[in-house]
């Protein structure tokens, strides 16, 4: 990785690792993140018994491994690969490829503008302390943008920084998925029912309503991220049913997925 992180790694941290060298009761790595050694003792690469070390690890492999005990005084840092499961993993390396992406970023557009990546890594690091990461930070000027600015990153970056920000980044979408069932034996039910399904339209914008036959209704809603497609989905679904209610008629919502 291009920028290294400073100090230790606590315990029970996911770290990336690459394997340099496999002995016969021990593995060492190079902990790319930080530019540390660390080891894995034959005890820790898999469950159950081990006849051969290198049927698991080899030289030039990248591993995911928490971090099991740290000595700072002696540089020593144990480490953990059969305690990583499959979904911590998961997590681990795709916060890596979205910092690895991030570090791209950061490299096409100094190359652009003239500077050294280090320069500009530095010049936008320095100010955005309350962002996770420089990926989170990235992501969220792709949704705002006047976030760079705001920010204040120097002008003279800021139109090749979005520039290359919006190449490299697209916009995340989340939807909601459900049926929605109105049942009405009133006069005018299939009034009802389209005054309904009106209301939830007004009262969620960009919402998708499609007759799925026996008085049900797929509803989908969009939007870039879930706290807002839950309150789309809300709005659109209260509607309906109250009016439903209202006119003596019932109606539900079935979440499918989301």
């Amino acid at each position: 990785m291009l920028f290294k992180k400073q100090g230790f790694p606590e315990e029970s941290d996911l770290v990336l690792c690459t394997v340099t060298s496999v002995q016969f009761h021990s593995v060492f790595v190079d902990i790319d993140e930080y530019g540390k050694g660390g080891m894995i003792h034959i005890s820790e690469i898999a469950p159950g018994r081990i006849r051969n070390i290198r049927d698991y690890v080899k030289e030039g492999k990248k591993i995911v491994c928490k971090v099991l005990r740290i000595n700072q005084e002696k540089g020593y840092i144990d480490l953990s690969l059969r305690r990583v499961n499959e979904s911590e993993k998961r997590r681990k390396i795709e916060g890596i490829k979205r910092q690895q992406n991030a570090e791209k970023i950061i490299e096409i557009a100094a190359g652009k503008l003239g500077l050294k990546t280090e320069q500009l890594y530095d010049e936008i690091s320095s100010k955005i302390k309350e962002y996770a990461s420089l990926y989170e930070f990235f992501e969220a000027a792709v949704k705002d943008g006047k976030l760079l600015e705001s920010f204040g990153i120097d002008k003279k970056y800021i139109s090749i920084l979005a520039e290359t920000i919006n190449q490299r980044i697209k916009p995340s979408e989340v939807q909601i998925i459900g049926k929605f069932k109105i049942t009405t034996f009133a006069p005018d039910g299939i009034g009802i029912i389209k005054e309904s399904l009106k209301r939830a339209q007004e009262a969620a914008k960009g919402i998708s309503i499609h007759y799925l036959g026996s008085g049900f209704f797929r509803l989908m809603v969009k939007a870039s991220d879930y706290k807002e497609a839950e309150k789309l989905i809300k709005n659109a679904t209260d509607s309906a049913m109250g009016y439903a209610i209202k006119n003596s008629g019932t109606a539900e919502f079935i979440r499918e997925s989301g």
